[in-house]
């Protein structure tokens, strides 16, 4: 029975790496929308979320049959419970990442603002922070996940300067405005992709160590 129920907790660990990854690979094409304007691969992202919407909702089904058929207990349930919880974090990524596609279509149909250097940098930064938080899942590592979290206070601070810089912009030139406005949604639509991710990395410390404590962050 034991045996079973790892082979079944790590199809649910293995389907949860696969959704994550899924995600991770909308970044990119967000990106090219967004940076490059090749409005092509909005329909593109479009599909790959329809593929995350699909692996949500067959691993939340995974999930609640192996809680009815093994009802499992410590470290077993914090892993069941991590992947329970962050599903919607993980589907909210794609969410998001599909907005951000969605608004440089749009942005895509006129002149630029600007050089977009820090939403740039918010996307690469979101990438790598995704690479650290698969590892630590596949490792199981507390470091790993700690980084990602610092990851993420990087974010956090481009997203700050984007915003500040944008009101700049719109002060100086009403014309400015939707463009920026546009523009604010996008870093609103990273800064919270970052978000989901942390709550994921929140939650990995409490799977790995049972303790909810987390180390303090500088």
């Amino acid at each position: 029975m034991r045996e079973v129920l790892e082979q079944d907790l790590q199809k649910i660990l293995s389907d949860a790496l696969k959704m994550l990854v899924t995600v991770e690979g909308m970044l990119p094409i967000a990106a090219d929308v967004l940076l490059h304007q090749n409005v092509g691969r909005l329909t593109e992202i479009r599909s790959v979320d329809r593929e995350v919407d699909a692996l949500e909702a067959q691993i939340e089904a995974e999930c609640l049959r192996v809680i009815a058929l093994h009802q499992p207990v410590a470290r077993d349930l914090r892993l069941v419970a991590l992947v329970l919880k962050s599903l919607s974090d993980i589907e909210r990524m794609g969410d998001y990442a599909v907005h951000v596609a969605a608004d440089g279509a749009e942005l895509a149909q006129a002149a630029p603002l600007k050089r977009y250097v820090n939403l740039g940098r918010m996307l690469e930064r979101l990438q790598e922070m995704s690479l650290h938080l698969r590892a630590a899942i596949e490792e199981r590592d507390v470091v790993k996940a700690n980084e990602a979290l610092h990851m993420d206070d990087e974010v956090d601070d481009l997203y700050e300067q984007t915003q500040r810089e944008l009101v700049t912009y719109m002060l100086e030139d009403p014309r400015n405005i939707s463009k920026s406005l546009t523009l604010m949604r996008v870093g609103r639509s990273l800064e919270r992709i970052g978000d989901h991710m942390e709550n994921v990395a929140e939650r990995l410390h409490y799977w790995i160590t049972g303790q909810r404590e987390l180390q303090t962050r500088e």
